[in-house]
C-alpha cells in the first residue's frame, strides 16, 4: 500500500495548474445515462473515483472512451441498470446513477454506497424524492430497487440540504412527465455545473444555484460537449499549503468565484490573495494568525476545507475554534495532527486549536480524503520527515498531488 514521504521545511513557490472538479465530474458523467447520444466531457480529472465510476458505467453497457482529460460516453446500448456492491463499496457518489437509471430505463438496482468514514450520509432523501415522483422503491439485501413506468413531476422538499440528493433528483426530473420543483435544494457550484450540462443536453432547468430548482421534463435529451469546472477544493487545499509554508504561489485554470468564504479566512490569517480572471495568487506572511470558522452548506465555509484549516491553525499564532456542522465524525484527523505535535482539544462538534511554534515529523495515517490533505499540509511544515499511510484516500480526490507539490518546491515522494 502506497505511502507519502514528506521532508518538511520547504517554502512553496511557483505555479501549478488546477484540475477539473471531482465533485462536479461524478454527477455530470452520470448524466450521460439520460441520453442515447454520445456525450463528451473535457477537463475530467484522473482520479481513482473517476476511474471507478467509468468502470461502473461500462459494466452497465455504456461505451467509454478516454484520452487525456477528455471522456466520451455513449449509453445507447445501456442494458444493465445495476450498480453492484463490489463496484460501489468505496465510493458514495455511486448513488448518483440511481436517478438517471430510473428516469431512462424505468428500473434500477443500486447498492447502498460506501466511501469515506466521516459520518452518516443517508440516501433517504434520494429515495423519498423518487417515491414522490411515482417510483416504487424497496431496500433489501443492501440494494435500492426502484421501478416506475415513467416518473411524474412533483414538488419535492428535502429535510436537509443534500448535494447528491439535489443532483440525483434534478437528473431524474429531466425525463419526468411534467414539472418538478426541488425546495431546500443545494446551492453548490457543482450543482450549477451539472445543471448547465443538462441544459446543453436539452433539459429545461431554472433556479440552479438557489434553494428552489424547477425542472420541466422533456421526452428525450441529446448529446453535447461540456467542460468540467475547476476543482475549488483542490484550489483551496493548495492555497492552504502555501499559506502554512509562508509561500508565494499562483494557481492557474481556476477561479476565486466559488471560494469567497475560504479566501476571506486566508486573508484574515494574514495572506495576500490576488484574484485574476482564471488564476489566483497567494502570498503568505512568515507566520499566520489563527482563524476561527464554522462549516455550513454553500455559500458558507465548506466542510471539505475544514481539515486543511485545522492544519494551518496548528502552526498559526493564537487560538482558533472550529465548529463542524455537516458531518458528525469529521475530526478524525485531529488525533493524527496531535501525533505531529499539534495542540488540539475536541468537544463534540467543536475543536479548539492552539497554535504551536513548530510541528515534528512522524508516521501518521489518513482516515478520509480531506483528512489526508490536512496531514500533507502539516507534513510540509513539520521538522524532519513525515510518512503518511493509506494515501489511497488522496488518490480519490487529488490528481498528481506529489508531482504538483514537488513542482512548487516541496520535498515529497511516493513510497510503494
Amino acid at each position: 500500500m502506497d505511502r507519502l514521504l514528506i521532508e518538511g521545511g520547504a517554502r512553496l513557490t511557483g505555479e501549478a495548474a488546477i484540475s477539473g472538479a471531482k465533485n462536479a465530474a461524478l454527477p455530470i458523467l452520470c448524466a450521460a445515462l439520460l441520453t442515447r447520444e454520445p456525450v463528451t466531457f473535457t477537463n475530467v480529472p484522473r482520479l481513482k473515483d473517476i476511474g471507478t465510476l467509468l468502470t461502473l458505467l461500462a459494466q452497465m453497457g455504456v461505451k467509454v472512451s478516454r484520452e487525456g482529460d477528455r471522456v466520451t460516453l455513449d449509453a445507447s446500448a445501456l442494458d444493465n441498470p445495476v450498480a453492484p456492491y463490489e463496484m460501489v463499496k468505496t465510493m458514495r457518489a455511486s448513488i448518483l446513477v440511481l436517478g438517471p437509471l430510473v428516469a431512462r430505463c424505468g428500473e434500477a438496482r443500486v447498492s447502498l454506497p460506501g466511501g469515506c468514514a466521516i459520518g452518516a450520509r443517508p440516501v433517504d432523501q434520494h429515495i423519498k424524492g423518487l417515491q414522490a415522483m411515482g417510483a416504487e422503491i424497496t431496500v433489501e439485501h443492501g440494494y435500492v430497487h426502484a421501478v416506475v413506468s415513467r416518473l411524474k413531476g412533483a414538488r419535492l422538499f428535502t429535510d436537509m440540504v443534500t448535494v447528491t440528493g439535489t443532483e440525483n433528483l434534478m437528473m431524474a426530473a429531466c425525463l419526468a412527465d411534467g414539472e418538478t420543483v426541488i425546495e431546500n435544494a443545494a446551492r453548490e457550484p457543482e450543482v450549477v455545473d451539472l445543471a448547465n450540462c443538462l441544459v446543453a443536453m436539452g433539459a429545461r432547468i431554472s433556479g440552479a444555484g438557489t434553494d428552489v430548482i424547477r425542472i420541466r421534463g422533456v421526452e428525450r435529451l441529446s448529446g453535447t460537449t461540456h467542460r468540467i469546472m475547476p476543482d475549488r477544493i483542490e484550489t483551496g487545499t493548495y492555497l492552504c499549503a502555501a499559506a502554512a509554508t509562508g509561500g508565494d504561489i499562483r494557481l492557474t485554470g481556476t477561479s476565486s468565484a466559488y471560494l469567497d468564504a475560504v479566501v476571506d479566512k486566508l486573508m484574515d490569517a494574514g495572506c495576500e490573495v490576488l484574484m485574476e480572471r482564471d488564476a489566483i495568487r497567494l502570498k503568505a506572511p512568515a507566520r499566520l494568525t489563527s482563524v476561527s470558522l464554522r462549516t455550513a452548506p454553500y455559500p458558507a465555509f465548506p466542510t471539505d476545507m475544514q481539515a486543511q484549516f485545522m492544519a494551518i491553525n496548528a502552526v498559526a499564532s493564537g487560538a482558533a475554534m472550529i465548529r463542524e456542522t455537516i458531518f458528525e465524525n469529521r475530526f478524525m484527523h485531529a488525533v493524527e495532527l496531535q501525533r505531529l505535535g499539534a495542540d488540539i482539544r475536541i468537544d463534540g462538534n467543536t475543536a479548539v486549536v492552539q497554535g504551536v511554534e513548530r510541528l515534528q515529523g512522524a508516521t501518521v495515517m489518513a482516515t478520509d480524503l480531506r483528512a489526508s490533505a490536512s496531514l500533507v499540509i502539516a507534513g510540509l511544515v513539520a521538522e524532519g520527515e513525515t510518512v503518511i499511510e493509506r494515501i489511497y484516500h488522496l488518490d480519490r480526490g487529488y490528481e498528481r498531488l506529489e508531482e504538483k507539490l514537488a513542482a512548487l518546491g516541496a520535498r515529497v515522494r511516493r513510497l510503494a
